[in-house]
């Protein structure tokens, strides 16, 4: 694998795990930098540039941001956020990985692109979950503010220097996965 392909892949894991938490942030990024020519896009994604697909990512950022500031609409939507932000995670991967053959591209996008989207998914809904019940719902506020800024500043590190944004990544994979296995010893250790 050469440093471009290497690079690329970086930039979709962190715009996947992007996604995780907002769905349509990402999207209307990649859509930007591909309109400024800041981005090329892979072969049959060029759609994600254009001006219709840019006005409807924009439409889309703006009703999921603001639906998540409803509550108890926000607990809902996890339920179909989760999938969609699988799928976006995916696809976006899919969009920003070059130069290597599909079967690789739809494999690493697959794998790496709709994990990453999953893994922030799932713990931003576990969170919300858990404030939803320890605040009545009123402590989600806090918590869509601060999953709207972190898909856009990952968004945007993710262009500015995708190896850290993959490192990001990994260190937000790795905390999740330590909640995971310390959770359930804490809870025997209680009783």
């Amino acid at each position: 694998m050469n440093l471009d392909t290497l690079l690329s892949l970086c930039l979709g894991v962190g715009l996947a795990a992007a996604c995780g938490f907002r769905v349509f942030v990402p999207l209307l990024v990649t859509s930007l930098a591909a309109q400024t020519g800041h981005l090329t896009l892979a072969g049959g994604f060029h759609w994600i540039g254009t001006k219709p697909a840019l006005v409807a990512f924009a439409v889309a950022t703006l009703l999921e941001v603001l639906a998540y500031y409803v509550p108890w609409i926000d607990n809902a939507l996890d339920l179909v956020a989760g999938p969609a932000a699988v799928v976006a995670g995916i696809v976006i991967t899919a969009s920003v990985v070059t130069d290597v053959d599909p079967l690789l591209r739809w494999s690493l996008a697959v794998i790496a692109g709709g994990g990453a989207a999953a893994v922030v998914q799932g713990a931003t809904t576990l969170a919300r979950h858990v404030s939803s019940w320890a605040t009545l719902g009123i402590g989600n506020h806090l918590l869509s503010t601060g999953e709207a800024a972190s898909s856009l500043l990952l968004s945007a590190l993710s262009f500015i220097a995708p190896l850290v944004a993959a490192v990001v990544v990994a260190g937000l994979g790795i905390a999740a996965l330590a909640l995971l296995i310390t959770r359930p010893w804490q809870q025997r250790q209680a009783t």
